[in-house]
């Protein structure tokens, strides 16, 4: 299926681009999301006339993205957790609880925005976490998991 771009997406292309997807992926994710439209020409002409308005529009997404990744970058984060004698977490740390403790702290950030590339936190200790805010736009804060008491 082909598919015109109405934003940028990693791994696929930039806004405006016409893309070859899988009929599924296009049908059931890109087109109900508002991401992509299917490339006719009535489409193209159409995308052609809002060019201009979606770039703007990109854009502006963009700024907000990287005036939210100044104020998280380098940020702590607490989280407690019941632990066993040897440091072990008898759960582990995941997307959600990074996100609710972010958003306890005042931020807002989605649990799909946070990248845990090896899998849930399962020690006590200090970890990197990157959060995706954007395509290009990406923060790095510090989780510190500790035993609970």
């Amino acid at each position: 299926m082909q598919v015109i771009l109405l934003e940028k997406l990693a791994k696929l292309g930039q806004l405006g681009d016409v893309v070859k997807v899988k009929d599924g992926y296009g049908r059931n994710f890109l087109i109900p999301q508002k991401k992509a439209k299917r490339a006719t020409e009535a489409n193209l002409a159409e995308f052609q006339a809002k060019r201009a308005e979606l770039e703007k529009a990109q854009a502006e997404i963009l700024v907000q993205a990287q005036a939210r990744a100044e104020k998280i970058n380098g940020a702590t984060i607490r989280i407690a957790q019941k632990a066993g004698v040897d440091g072990r977490l008898f759960g582990s740390v995941t997307t959600g609880d990074i996100s609710e403790a972010l958003k306890a702290q005042g931020f807002d950030v989605a649990k799909s925005e946070v990248r845990l590339p090896n899998g849930p936190l399962k020690i006590v200790g200090e970890s990197s976490v990157d959060l995706s805010l954007h395509t290009d736009v990406t923060a790095t804060i510090t989780i510190s998991v500790v035993a609970e008491a």
